[in-house]
């Protein structure tokens, strides 16, 4: 990073221009201010220009932030932005799950009922997260290696450093509780607590990361490259806007895909478990797609890993608060038959993506096996019938925990390794993320 900042790039206000449209008609209307009302084929170029602004601003603002702070920290507060949109989607499911509850004293399962579709979207933005978004990360970061002819990093495969082992021993810890979960009734507060404390442990952890001398380019070294006082402003104001501007137009980005879905005459419920999920999943993807296309897929692969901690912890932990809340009582979320096999399959892909990053690295084959795992149960639920579909679940399940159990039998002394230096060896010891 040179010592005397570059003229402002003009990258970032064309980024911040490519948001303005969606954010307001986005701000417009949940302030009811007048605002046109589009097709829905257009709202979705629209907001989806508004969320790939707001990747952007969220990236810059990631790298800029380690001048002052951990990778690892900086990449985790930019996960937590980046799902945003997953929250008030889940959450605003969860609110009507528990007025449905609070009303009829039980929860109606089945349908597009708010019951069945709470955990629909947290159950399928995680498996794309996974099965889809870590494939993506490998295939981008081999295409950049390989137009830059770069030898490093090697095409086909993405490395980390171990530093990296915090998110994913701390992935494993809430992946092992989280198997518990299909065989209860209910997702309940003492899941909540569990959850949120694994979140806040893990929080605390890379809080103690010290910062490491970033490169930077771009937007990120214009802004890395500023008076500390400036800097931070600059780093604070991209956070918040870009979440501002998330928050305005995620909702209505997955909106928007749905109804043209059911224009299409698909059903409800995969709409909200793929097509709002991967709307909302969206600012992190990019991000962690502009990560890779520049040749920093270590980062790229972090981000969505830290996304992966943060659904799989604090998302989790938080439906059943809300929940709660809203029907009035301390009883759990109720889970049906088909949501609990939807979170043993979820659950069962953690731990098998656990299993193959303990070597510190995600190879071309192993994102192939994520993929093409996650490819059948995204066909199956749509062209199978609900009991065939049902048998898919409990098979996919089935060979996600065998293979994990072989590759953590295989690779037992990583196994152990991961988990210390996760969670207890200085980060001095390290290395940087």
């Amino acid at each position: 990073m040179s010592q005397d900042a570059p003229k402002r790039p003009v990258q970032l206000p064309l980024a911040a221009a490519a948001t303005v449209a969606g954010t307001y008609l986005g701000a417009a209307d949940y302030l009811g201010l007048p605002h046109p009302d589009l097709p829905a084929a257009i709202a979705v170029l629209i907001f989806g220009a508004a969320i790939i602004g707001a990747a952007f601003l969220l990236s810059w603002a990631a790298e800029a932030a380690q001048v002052d702070i951990s990778a690892g920290l900086a990449i985790a507060l930019l996960a937590i932005v980046a799902v945003l949109p997953e929250y008030a989607v889940d959450l605003v499911f969860t609110y009507q799950a528990g007025q449905v509850f609070a009303e009829q004293g039980h929860c109606v399962t089945g349908g597009g009922n708010p019951c069945s579709l709470a955990l629909a979207n947290m159950t399928g933005a995680n498996r794309i997260l996974v099965g889809f978004g870590w494939p993506l990360v490998v295939l981008v970061a081999s295409v950049a290696a390989a137009r830059a002819r770069s030898d490093n990093p090697r095409p086909g495969r993405v490395e980390f450093k171990p530093a990296m082992s915090v998110e994913l021993a701390y992935l494993g810890v809430a992946t092992v509780y989280s198997l518990t979960l299909p065989l209860r009734s209910s997702l309940t507060l003492i899941d909540a607590v569990v959850f949120v404390a694994i979140f806040a442990l893990y929080a605390w952890r890379l809080a103690q990361a010290p910062p490491d001398k970033p490169e930077l380019i771009g937007v990120a070294e214009w802004v890395g490259g500023k008076p500390r006082k400036s800097r931070r402003g600059y780093v604070i104001g991209m956070f918040a806007v870009a979440g501002v501007i998330i928050l305005a137009c995620a909702e209505h980005f997955a909106e928007s895909l749905v109804s043209t879905g059911e224009q299409l005459g698909v059903d409800k419920f995969l709409l909200v478990q793929w097509v709002a999920p991967l709307a909302s999943e969206s600012p992190e993807l990019i991000v962690a797609c502009l990560y890779a296309a520049r040749l920093k897929a270590s980062q790229s692969l972090a981000t969505l890993l830290s996304s992966k901690v943060n659904q799989w912890t604090l998302l989790v932990g938080t439906i059943p608060i809300v929940f709660a809340l809203s029907a009035g009582t301390f009883s759990g979320l109720p889970l049906d038959g088909h949501q609990r096999l939807e979170l043993l399959l979820t659950a069962a892909q953690s731990l098998f993506a656990v299993s193959i990053l303990l070597d510190h690295v995600l190879t071309g084959a192993a994102a192939g096996v994520l993929f093409g795992l996650f490819g059948i149960q995204f066909a199956a639920s749509i062209v199978l019938s609900p009991e065939a579909n049902r048998w898919v679940t409990i098979v996919l399940s089935g060979v996600y925990i065998v293979l994990a159990l072989l590759r953590l039998t295989l690779r037992y002394r990583h196994t152990g390794r991961t988990f210390k230096d996760g969670i207890v060896t200085p980060f001095e010891k390290l290395g940087k993320v």
